[in-house]
């Protein structure tokens, strides 16, 4: 029998040594925003270590929202040995009812406020920002506007913060009219843009806080017949996939989003492993690719 299951290539069910274990031999993944190719490629990355170990990868989609977030985990919660989350909020308590009914939590790309009862794994999204303001006040810029995320999730306010701490350190004013909130979409970043271009005062550069608002702002641009980066310079957090085909190439705030999932994913492991071990924080660094679609303001030579 033993030859001819290994003919077959036969291996045990997860739901097999579940039974025998005790163990769901699963994994949750909750994430905001699956159709964001940051998120996807996040949950590549905890696949890629997840699988291998031998247990099954559950993925669900909160859509920004605290109460689905909830709703989700709630039902994860009887299916999964542990639950990798971006939380929608700084604020979130569903984290916390999790851990005290005993199922490990390991955050990735988001955490809460107060996350030192957490494994996390994030990126350095001060220094991202504070890279791509230094960049443009470089290149000459003064006029610097900046479409943000929401504040009320990590990234959003890390980056918003970063970003103006850069200027103001660099001594540049920023103007009111030129800082949105927007919602990490494609749609709030066109709307941002489209308000920035009808200031009276339009910026000569702009820092947009992820990859799908860009895409909305550098719609925004073209709509309206401006040059990039002629007459406005554009910079991003997140690289696009055809960022660097696009018509200019697409300077980006870069950062290694499959290596992000893959640690949170060892993170869990380690943890399913040994419950008691100290908690880890880690911070993945960010990388300035320079492309085209940022230049010296017009009539200043770079």
């Amino acid at each position: 029998m033993a030859g001819a299951l290994r003919q077959l290539d036969y291996r045990p069910s997860a739901t097999a040594r579940g039974l025998r274990t005790g163990r769901h031999m699963a994994v949750g993944v909750v994430v905001p925003d699956i159709a964001n190719p940051f998120f996807a490629a996040v949950t590549w990355g905890i696949e890629n270590v997840i699988a291998p170990a031998g247990l099954q990868v559950a993925i669900a989609n909160s859509g920004e929202s605290v109460s689905h977030e909830a709703e989700l985990v709630g039902e994860l919660r009887r299916r999964v040995d542990g639950v990798i989350l971006s939380p929608a909020t700084e604020t979130d308590t569903v984290p916390k009812h999790l851990a005290a009914s005993g199922i490990p939590v390991v955050f990735v790309d988001r955490k809460l406020r107060d996350s030192s009862d957490f494994d996390a794994v994030e990126v350095d999204n001060a220094a991202g920002a504070a890279a791509a303001a230094n960049h443009l006040v470089d290149l000459g810029h003064r006029s610097i506007a900046m479409i943000s995320g929401p504040l009320s999730c990590t990234p959003g306010r890390e980056r918003h913060e970063g970003f103006l701490a850069a200027l103001a350190e660099r001594q540049v004013e920023v103007d009111a009219a030129h800082v949105e909130i927007a919602d990490f979409k494609e749609s709030g970043g066109n709307t941002a843009m489209r308000r920035l271009l009808d200031t009276d005062d339009r910026p000569s550069a702009v820092f947009v806080a992820n990859n799908l608002m860009s895409i909305g702002a550098l719609k925004a641009i073209r709509e309206t017949g401006l040059g990039i980066p002629q007459e406005i310079s554009i910079i991003g957090f997140d690289d696009l996939d055809l960022g660097p085909l696009l018509d200019p190439p697409f300077t980006v705030i870069d950062r290694p989003t499959i290596a992000q999932g893959e640690a949170a994913g060892r993170l869990m492991l380690e943890r399913l492993s040994d419950p008691r071990r100290p908690r880890q924080s880690l911070v993945m660094p960010v990388e300035l690719v320079r492309r085209a679609s940022t230049a010296a303001p017009a009539g200043r030579a770079s």
